[in-house]
């Protein structure tokens, strides 16, 4: 520009375009640029939309296992200190009641009572294998009462020496 004013003495210090209209097959063209350009952002967004979203997913179902884990943990732990705490328990009182039977034996007649309650027991267990099984195991005289109650108080004897 400044080169064909030359002559005539003129300066451009600055021009500006103001309206440009370009053919019609150039104007499609670019249109159809600026299109692929906002599918090709539109698909890029939405695969990583989906990726974050599968990604969210993975870390949910992970989050899920892993707390579900440490809820079975802890109940198993709840609960073997519960059994462990219940038997110690059952020992303590079976050992205090044991200790309380030595003590009682230990007092005048109480062998007596030891053997009468012995053969109690010895007469009960027969009756409950007798009621509740098909195979009994039962004393060759099982008649005589008196002669199950001497066999139980021979085992006694034998056991306390």
């Amino acid at each position: 520009i400044n080169q064909a004013s030359e002559a005539w003495g003129i300066e451009s210090m600055r021009y500006e375009i103001r309206d440009i209209v370009p053919p019609k097959s150039v104007k499609e063209a670019m249109d159809k640029q600026a299109e692929a350009e906002r599918r090709k952002r539109a698909h890029i967004l939405e695969s990583e939309g989906e990726m974050q979203a599968q990604i969210n997913a993975a870390e949910s179902g992970k989050r899920s296992t892993v707390l579900a884990s440490e809820a079975a943990r802890t109940e198993q732990l709840n609960q073997a200190e519960g059994e462990a705490g219940a038997i110690l328990a059952k020992a303590r009182a079976v050992a205090n009641g044991i200790e309380a039977i030595a003590t009682a034996i230990r007092k005048p007649r109480a062998r007596d009572a030891v053997a009468l309650r012995l053969a109690e027991h010895y007469i009960a267990a027969f009756g409950k294998i007798a009621q509740h099984g098909n195979t009994i195991l039962l004393p060759a005289n099982t008649g005589d009462v008196g002669s199950m109650v001497t066999q139980a108080l021979a085992v006694f004897q034998t056991l306390t020496g």
